[in-house]
């Protein structure tokens, strides 16, 4: 068997592996276009949300602010110190998770609970004190989860963004002309292998009588 003809099986399994591994990072780029997209939805929709859990939070603060002024106007900062409960209020995050990225979902909230032996608010500008600022607390939490859930989804927008200009701009075209060169040199080596048959078969000897290996 000539080297040439060694060399033909050779180029078409190299042509094969070229041709499986451009196609391997062309559904990679299109899997990686698709997360970023949802990735960037996902992460308007946690912007939106913070926002609006913003202003809810500053007109929540706002409203306890000028309640507790009164509250400290009727009663003095004693009354104020009273009429906080031992309890504190606790705050759940629930996780969920988008294209692999794990990310605050949603948030729990439970409210102190007042024990019976405690002092409840001694005026009614306390009472709506304190149920503004638990709202205000509540929003607060909601907006902090709303925020981390935008961060940690834009970073990881920013490292598939990259990935994916890796591939669009330097991977794949690689393999393209890795795969052109290939197939280019296949084409001459076949070529040549025909110019020879030929010239074989013209000659009528013996190469005319037996196939050439590897065809």
């Amino acid at each position: 068997m000539s080297p040439r003809a060694r060399r033909v099986p050779a180029g078409r399994a190299g042509r094969l592996r070229l041709r499986r591994s451009l196609a391997t990072a062309v559904r990679g780029a299109d899997l990686l276009e698709r997360k970023l997209r949802l990735l960037l939805d996902r992460e308007r929709m946690a912007r939106r949300a913070a926002g609006d859990a913003g202003l809810i939070w500053r007109r929540k603060l706002a409203e306890a602010e000028t309640w507790l002024v009164r509250g400290v106007l009727l009663g003095g900062e004693r009354a104020l110190a009273e009429a906080a409960p031992v309890e504190r209020a606790r705050v759940d995050v629930q996780w969920g998770a988008l294209m692999g990225v794990r990310h605050p979902a949603a948030v729990g909230w439970t409210d102190p609970v007042r024990s019976p032996w405690e002092r409840t608010p001694s005026n009614t500008a306390l009472a709506h004190a304190e149920t503004a600022y638990r709202a205000a607390a509540r929003a607060a939490a909601e907006l902090a989860a709303h925020q981390a859930a935008a961060e940690l989804l834009a970073s990881e927008a920013v490292r598939t963004r990259q990935r994916l200009r890796a591939l669009r701009r330097h991977w794949i075209p690689r393999l393209q002309n890795e795969l052109a060169s290939a197939e280019l040199a296949l084409e001459e080596t076949e070529h040549e292998e025909a110019v020879r048959r030929r010239w074989a078969v013209g000659q009528g000897g013996p190469a005319a009588e037996r196939p050439t290996p590897g065809t």
